[in-house]
């Protein structure tokens, strides 16, 4: 290698001061106590070293909370109180991160059914996006959003032209809200318990009731147009009635089902966009039950929550292979200092998986905030001389993207087109490279 050339490599992972590095080691973060916050039940969010999120209750008036947590250093804060008036009352799902602004919903609350809101990350500038009235347009949003440009896109549980849910947008401003689609309580699905996935100019989403009863899973283009069942769940072994958002890998998209017919412990399941190659892997109650939560995929690997189940039949943190062959609880919670019943979904920050749990029983909190560390979360980042002129860079985990910078102090961009292997010419001036996750 010349020895005028410097090729160097690191992780940049956001590490969490507080974590361990021994085997799926908890940390309870944040114990609440009601004043700030109680009862967490949606995903969180994350942006850089900070983690977002809702309690459905507590707070100074009982209508819940927005709050963070700086990862590093697991420092809390509490953003905003909901009062349970025109800003609304019990935010069921997570926030969406848009640079220094949160968008997110309450179930109730506005005019009774529930509100679309935006507050910066700070607290401060909190908007009263849209209210529900709980006809045409929908009511009871217990789904977080997702954002395009300055337009937000989400669902309602009830309402719409049928009463069975519908699928909504509206402008961030508060203008140009759209019904997008109705549910009928037939073959097209009823009450759209989760959130959307865009992609492109398509939202896939899930409906608890409706196509053969046990729930399906549809897309609709973003301005309501060509409406489509992608799949209707049968109680057949493949599950039955999904409440959490899909994630979406290529052509594939990945979800669970809080029930089925199976013990009724619910499924973790995959369906190409176009609805073919359908697979599912079942809960056995030892390894997890009824799954309320999004999934997080990291490379091969998919992490969720369990509401039940588990050693103690307190829920689980679990992970599985994308070809779904088996499902490992990670860990069980014990409804000691650790929580019990997580419905939320994870994140991941530093070497650890961030969730919430909604109770803490035997501790006397109202829920928590866990980090949960997992040995070999980080990927793998290699470097062999090749050719006597080259080098290659290798990772084993493709959530992370490659960047390089002339200094450790410069600025790092993406390398373009970057995969793992990767190689780099070892001529010209020196490089340092990192993988990050992207959005961090």
């Amino acid at each position: 290698m010349n020895p005028n050339v410097k090729t160097c490599l690191f992780i940049m992972t956001f590490v969490s001061l507080a974590m361990c590095a021994t085997a799926q080691s908890l940390n309870t973060v944040v114990s609440f106590d009601g004043t700030h916050g109680a009862s967490p039940q949606a995903d969180l969010a994350a942006s850089g070293s900070m983690v977002y999120g809702t309690t459905y209750s507590g707070g100074s008036s009982n209508a819940g909370t927005i709050f963070s947590v700086n990862a590093i250093g697991n420092s809390f804060s509490n953003i905003y109180n909901f009062t349970g008036g025109s800003d609304g009352r019990g935010p069921q799902a997570g926030v969406v991160v848009s640079g220094n602004t949160l968008y997110g919903t309450t179930e109730l609350g506005g005019s009774g059914n529930g509100t679309v809101f935006g507050v910066n990350t700070n607290g401060g500038g909190f908007t009263n996006i849209y209210t529900f009235i709980g006809g045409n347009d929908g009511a009871d949003p217990e789904a977080g959003l997702v954002l395009k440009s300055n337009t937000l896109f989400g669902t309602a549980y009830f309402g719409g032209r049928f009463g069975d849910g519908s699928v909504f947008r509206v402008n961030t401003n508060g203008g140009a809200f759209t019904n997008l689609y109705s549910f009928s309580g037939g073959t097209n699905g009823a009450y759209p318990a989760a959130g959307l996935v865009l992609s492109g100019n398509t939202l896939y989403g899930t409906t608890y009731d409706g196509g053969s009863g046990y729930g399906t899973v549809f897309k609709v283009n973003i301005d309501g147009s060509s409406f489509s069942n992608v799949y209707s769940f049968t109680d057949s072994g493949d599950g039955a009635n999904p409440e959490a958002d899909m994630v979406l890998a290529g052509n594939t998209l990945y979800g669970t089902t809080s029930g089925g017919e199976e013990g009724g412990n619910g499924t973790v399941f995959s369906v190409n966009t176009n609805g073919g190659n359908f697979r599912s892997a079942r809960f056995g109650y030892g390894n997890g039950a009824n799954p309320q939560a999004g999934l997080l995929i990291l490379g091969n690997t998919l992490y969720g929550t369990a509401v039940n189940g588990g050693n103690s039949g307190w829920g689980v943190v679990f992970d599985v292979n994308t070809n779904l062959s088996s499902i490992s609880a990670l860990y069980s919670f014990t409804d000691g200092i650790d929580g019990a019943a997580p419905e939320g979904g994870l994140v991941m920050e530093g070497t650890a998986l961030y969730g919430t749990t909604q109770a803490d029983n035997n501790a006397g909190a109202s829920g928590t905030v866990f980090a949960l560390n997992v040995p070999g979360l980080l990927p793998t980042l290699s470097i062999a001389l090749q050719g006597g002129n080259h080098v290659a860079l290798t990772w084993n985990n493709g959530s992370f993207a490659l960047q390089s910078a002339p200094s450790l102090t410069g600025t790092f961009t993406n390398v373009a087109n970057a995969s793992s292997p990767w190689t780099n010419a070892i001529t010209g001036a020196q490089q340092f490279f990192r993988l990050i996750l992207p959005g961090n």
